[in-house]
């Protein structure tokens, strides 16, 4: 072998030092400048609008206190191995969500591909309600609260206008519509009478559209470098909104009761397995796992940062939040309960009926409700952008690791940032038409759905557990962090995570309806069919590229020879293809005993040796 070909490629990398990389001796990976802005980061990527509108009404709707029991061990057993889990692989290989598992465990690409179709989908929708916030959030700097009154042009002659003490919105019409729904129904969306009706551009909602791509696009067209000073801002200002908010609630009569009702354990709840699937689901959606984001953002970090301990704090601060914001949505809820002489039950909703409805009408019953409504519409837009621009510096950071070459001039990174963001737009332009909350809760529904993350999470635990292996991941964040974590997580990924993830997974799909819009209308068969590809077209990737690269591999699969992570990555630089070793390379990593056994470890040796290696 030409000393000059390797003189630029370490055989055996020193204990805290990253092992054999593929990418060009000239390519010098972009690092967060500072540990706090990997903590912020990945803290505005986990804690969004979940914590705020699907946590605390899962906990009301759950049995209150109660709730907390399937919740602390899903979160346990499934949502801190799976974080620390992804987090260590990104910052291991310094990969993004494809790469890493190409290096990892090449027969597993397929997780890669599958995640990383989620993070488009959910980039795609979800800034939708950063839409909807920016126009109500315009439409609050007005003398009178638009949604307050039926004195507008968009009010029809049934619309009621919500009073103190008032019961009539509850009891006597029933064929009315309260002026806060109109306002979300007439104004903002313009909502048609189904899918099949998809009318025009809502042009206000698609400037609004328009801007929030703008902004996301600006937060990160530099990479780690703007995301890590923009987050400074935009992950610490929710919290002071939440603080503003919270102390706000409290102090507001009927708030006891509102805090009661969100806490009121009822042991009985926990026969029910919907409470369990409801855990989980919160659990996947609420710590970004299974989407390969947390990969992206860990591959940015030095080789030895602790990314143990950041992983266990940030678990902690994010359902910290989930259960802080429910005293703060719960207090308000408990005020406009009591004002207007009704059961919280009666006004307690969940996702966008809590922000863009319940909430609303609320601040609409406090003294200066014009500044109580935009401290919590500055919120729901910085927890939204948060996780908005980090799906997309995931998608970039994906392709551009897959190119590395290619996209290394700031230049073109930006103009893949800039065709990304275009495209999202221009899909997202059906979700701001007349009929487009029908094709918005499609792709919330289907294309990232919790039955999409538990399979993903399931065939993770497989593939680092059993496949590539938890104690040789274990000695690979040794080597990061310089000690070995508590072994519960490496019994997590073998056995406790896939057993979980199985039992939820089957459960919801025997449990699974129809999607419903409000639990009335019933959609046409091709938005069904629509579903079901958003669904399929992520899942269907990971055994389409099992069967892919196992027909690429020449021999059966007992004539497959598994190499070494190191040499297949040696081999691929060193461009060794044709010589008996990187025949084998695109299928599965060495010591794979579970699968394969010990015995192929004697032939790397050879070959190896034969190659001009350092040991057998």
């Amino acid at each position: 072998m030409d000393p000059k070909q390797t003189s630029h490629v370490k055989t055996k990398p020193n204990p805290g030092e990253r092992p054999f990389s593929i990418e060009p001796k000239t390519h010098v990976r972009d690092q967060w400048a500072t540990k706090m802005e990997f903590i912020l980061a990945v803290a505005g990527h986990i804690v969004g609008l979940g914590n705020v509108w699907r946590f605390p009404y899962l906990c009301y709707k759950n049995g209150g206190g109660v709730f907390f029991i399937p919740y602390v061990l899903f979160l346990f057993t499934c949502g801190i191995p799976l974080f620390f889990l992804e987090t260590s692989l990104g910052q291991f290989t310094s990969q993004g969500g494809i790469t890493c598992w190409r290096n990892m465990c090449p027969l597993f690409e397929g997780l890669g591909y599958g995640s990383q179709v989620v993070v488009l989908y959910t980039g795609v929708y979800y800034i939708v309600i950063l839409a909807w916030t920016f126009l109500y959030l315009f439409s609050s700097f007005r003398t009178e609260l638009p949604w307050v009154s039926c004195n507008n042009s968009w009010n029809t002659v049934a619309c009621f206008e919500h009073g103190h003490n008032d019961t009539s919105s509850f009891h006597l019409y029933a064929n009315t519509t309260s002026s806060v729904v109109q306002f979300w129904e007439r104004r903002i969306l313009g909502l048609s009478n189904g899918i099949d009706n998809i009318g025009s551009v809502r042009w206000d909602l698609a400037l609004c559209l328009l801007l929030a791509w703008v902004l996301c696009y600006f937060y990160i067209w530099n990479g780690v470098k703007s995301t890590g000073k923009v987050v400074y801002f935009t992950a610490t200002f929710p919290y002071v909104m939440l603080a503003v908010l919270l102390v706000r609630g409290l102090t507001l009569p009927g708030a006891k009761d509102g805090i009661l009702f969100y806490l009121y354990p009822d042991p009985s709840r926990l026969a029910d397995p919907e409470v369990w699937m409801d855990a989980g689901s919160q659990i996947f959606y609420s710590y970004g796992v299974c989407t390969g984001v947390l990969t992206s953002l860990g591959s940015y970090n030095k080789y030895n940062n602790n990314c143990y301990r950041d992983c266990i704090y940030l678990c902690l601060l994010n359902s910290l939040t989930s259960f802080v914001a429910g005293f703060a949505i719960f207090s308000v809820l408990g005020f406009m309960a009591k004002e207007q002489n009704v059961e919280i039950s009666m006004v307690a909703e969940s996702g966008p009926g809590l922000a863009f409805i319940a909430y609303p009408r609320a601040v609409a019953l406090m003294p200066l409700p014009q500044l109580w409504a935009i401290f919590f519409l500055f919120m729901i837009i910085f927890l939204g952008l948060d996780s908005q621009f980090v799906y997309q510096e995931s998608l970039v950071t994906t392709i551009s690791d897959m190119y590395p070459s290619f996209f290394q001039k700031t230049l073109l990174r930006r103009l893949l940032l800039l065709t990304i963001c275009a495209g999202g737009f221009l899909v997202g332009l059906v979700m701001v038409t007349e009929g487009g909350l029908y094709v918005f809760q499609l792709f919330d529904y289907y294309a990232c759905s919790g039955m999409t993350l538990l399979f993903f999470a399931l065939l993770q635990s497989i593939c680092i557990g059993w496949v590539y292996g938890a104690d040789r991941h274990y000695d690979n964040v040794k080597d990061m962090i310089g000690y070995r974590p508590w072994p519960f997580m490496k019994y997590c990924w073998r056995y406790i995570t896939p057993a979980i993830c199985t039992f939820t997974f089957l459960f919801s799909v025997i449990k699974h309806k129809p999607l419903k819009f409000n639990n009335t209308y019933e959609y046409p068969w091709w938005g069904y069919a629509f579903g079901l590809f958003f669904t399929l077209s992520s899942t269907l990737l990971v055994p389409l590229w099992m069967v892919y690269a196992v027909s690429i591999t020449p021999g059966t699969l007992k004539q497959v020879n598994i190499l070494n992570f190191e040499i297949i990555l040696l081999i691929r630089h060193q461009g060794w293809e044709g010589t008996g070793v990187s025949d084998h390379s695109a299928f599965l990593p060495a010591h794979s005993t579970s699968i394969y056994g010990k015995r192929y470890n004697r032939g790397i040796g050879k070959v190896w040796k034969r190659e001009g290696g350092i040991r057998e």
